[in-house]
């Protein structure tokens, strides 16, 4: 009897803990920037992408498809819920897949595709079926000017890539920057995999002196919320002591090993991902110094 009763009570706890669990997200959402008319965000799963409605035209960027076609089908019908107006640009941020792939429904619906010219030249020559070319290029700036709304486009350098584009909303202040800004973490293995350490911290310069203060990167960041300035002098900092330290190790003759398990940066270990992808990121690091890569 005394076996049921607490199988009853555990039971009980278990229903409990479980009606107390928040409901998983919906695999897609799109909502509007707070304090702007026109800009919106579109998640899909772990990924973003921003679009501007204005009366003359749709600006959308990143149509973020790779293996998952549904995508952006899913995108341009939430665009469609808002807005009729045609859709005048797709903007890529970056040369990557995962961010890129999948903008053939934005295309045959009457976009032109930009991106920055080193995505153009990397895409021509991988030819991806499910990435579109671009049909116009970026090699510093370009603005667009379209119903009444400005967007820049703003190359600040290699980091992440050698193709990002800041897309920078001046009279918003808002800018759209993807995979070279993790809101407080440790930027993953992916992120570092074909980076450019040193330059990565010049291009964060340069995009911290356009005049911007509220950032929707590429992925949800923490709790959903937008990145801010201070999170990007984080970014900055933490590379750039990061680069101090492996430069060292390097010298002392200790890249790879044994400074991929053996040096840590205390001072950032309330980062998210500081464990799981410190290591990495020192190995990315004595490449550089160490190897010259």
């Amino acid at each position: 009897m005394r076996l049921i009763i607490a199988a009853i009570a555990l039971l009980g706890l278990t229903a409990g803990a479980l009606a107390q669990q928040p409901p998983a997200a919906p695999p897609f959402a799109t909502t509007k920037v707070e304090g702007t008319d026109n800009v919106y965000i579109f998640r899909y799963m772990n990924h973003q992408a921003m679009f501007i409605v204005t009366p003359a035209g749709v600006i959308a960027t990143d149509p973020i498809s790779y293996a998952r076609p549904q995508a952006a089908k899913a995108y341009l019908d939430e665009i469609r819920k808002i807005s009729q107006a045609p859709i005048k640009y797709l903007v890529y941020s970056h040369h990557h897949y995962d961010h890129i792939a999948g903008g053939k429904v934005f295309k045959e619906a009457g976009a032109k595709v930009v991106a920055h010219k080193k995505a153009k030249e990397r895409l021509a020559i991988l030819k991806d079926p499910n990435t579109v070319i671009p049909d116009e290029t970026v090699d510093r700036k370009k603005t667009i000017k379209l119903g009444g709304t400005t967007l820049e486009l703003v190359y600040t350098g290699r980091n992440h890539s050698d193709s990002s584009l800041v897309m920078f909303l001046p009279k918003e202040k808002i800018i759209f920057a993807v995979d070279f800004n993790s809101l407080g973490a440790v930027p993953s293995r992916l992120a570092m995999n074909d980076s450019y350490p040193g330059e990565w911290e010049a291009s964060l310069k340069k995009t911290l002196e356009l005049k911007w203060e509220r950032m929707i990167p590429g992925h949800p960041g923490p709790g959903g919320r937008l990145g801010t300035r201070a999170d990007m002098e984080q970014q900055l900092a933490f590379l750039t002591d990061l680069s101090a330290e492996v430069k060292k190790a390097s010298d002392e003759g200790k890249c790879f090993s044994p400074a991929d398990t053996e040096l840590k940066l205390p001072k950032y270990a309330t980062l998210q991902n500081y464990e799981q992808n410190l290591s990495w990121n020192v190995h990315r690091y004595c490449g550089y110094w160490g190897r010259g890569i």
